[in-house]
């Protein structure tokens, strides 16, 4: 069976189309909207309970603590906080203006690829030891991030090297959804934050979450070597390389989710599903992440669907469309999740 590299060499060909019923759609889960239905406030979502006609809040969620021995500084240490709030409206600024108009390709994929040399090894395969189908949850993990935050991306990787699928809700700066929803879950709004219905646990603290993942679901390992430790120093160099693409809102983003969630064939550390998840973050398009490493489980999946193992490959439920060329897929995504083609 072929293996995907690191860092695919040559883009992924066009993928022959395939039913879109072959694949499982989810909406938003219980644990996040309750019984109700999602209804607009001002711009914002909040929940309406189907028996009441007041605005429900989630209950306090169960939140596991940091280790008093844990040898990496906090998500939000007063350093790391404060040097990600200037950098942002920096690298917006040079972050090339409108997403959906023409790009140079080459750079395109000249910074990515940087990004993914800059955190060889994590994200890229499967660990040792996780290959372990018995331990995977049986309902998907919750994880509100954006793309372009070091400390989401740590979780992801993890997320890689464990081999677990998850649903993903982007909150790039500007959020009409998902930033209300991880205040109302879990009280503040800080990234990235994760729930485990299989475990009613929900958390923020990205060192915290990785352990936490590892202990549940990578048969009480400890995290990889240098995963936590070496995001201080080389996790801020895909956000800088890709100058903050994947960090904030587009202006003609759609005001509401489509119906069903996006799918997405993906590894962390490849350079073209990352310009992928750049545009899904910037589109604010909640989707299911089926994470594809060197070793998955979930790679005779990938090739019984598309014909290939090269990620990206995106499925969308809502149109029957399947695309596994990242100039397509992003071309595709801009075109019809714009505020101007859902009016």
């Amino acid at each position: 069976m072929a293996i995907l590299s690191t860092a695919n060499s040559a883009l992924c060909h066009p993928i022959a189309s395939i039913p879109a019923s072959t694949f499982r759609s989810h909406g938003f889960s219980k644990r996040i909207s309750g019984n109700g239905h999602w209804v607009r406030e001002r711009r914002r979502l909040s929940v309406k309970s189907s028996n009441s006609e007041s605005k429900t809040d989630e209950a306090t969620p169960k939140r596991t603590s940091a280790s008093e021995n844990a040898t990496v500084s906090s998500d939000t240490s007063g350093n790391s906080s404060s040097f990600l709030s200037v950098l942002c409206p920096l690298l917006k600024l040079f972050s090339g203006g409108d997403p959906s108009g023409q790009r140079n390709h080459a750079l395109e994929v000249a910074t990515s690829s940087l990004a993914s040399v800059a955190r060889l090894p994590w994200g890229s395969r499967v660990s040792s030891g996780s290959i372990d189908v018995s331990s995977n949850p049986h309902l998907r993990l919750q994880l509100f991030e954006f793309e372009a935050c070091p400390f989401c991306r740590r979780v992801r990787e993890a997320m890689t090297e464990l081999d677990l699928s998850a649903e993903v809700y982007p909150c790039p700066k500007g959020s009409v959804r998902h930033r209300e929803m991880v205040r109302r879950s879990g009280g503040k709004e800080m990234f990235p934050f994760l729930i485990d219905p299989n475990t009613d646990t929900s958390m923020y603290e990205s060192g915290d979450i990785v352990k936490y993942l590892f202990n549940q679901y990578g048969n009480g390992r400890s995290p990889s070597t240098g995963l936590l430790e070496s995001t201080l120093f080389t996790g801020w160099m895909p956000t800088l390389l890709r100058a903050g693409r994947g960090m904030s809102l587009w202006d003609k983003a759609p005001t509401d989710p489509p119906p069903n969630m996006l799918e997405l064939f993906s590894y962390e550390n490849n350079s073209y599903a990352r310009l992928v998840r750049e545009a899904l973050c910037e589109l604010e398009l909640p989707y299911v992440l089926h994470n594809i490493g060197e070793g998955s489980t979930r790679m005779r999946s990938l090739l019984n669907a598309s014909g290939s193992n090269k990620v990206p490959f995106l499925v969308d439920p809502n149109t029957g469309v399947q695309l596994g060329d990242y100039q397509k897929i992003l071309a595709y995504l801009f075109k019809t999740y714009s505020s101007a083609a859902s009016a």
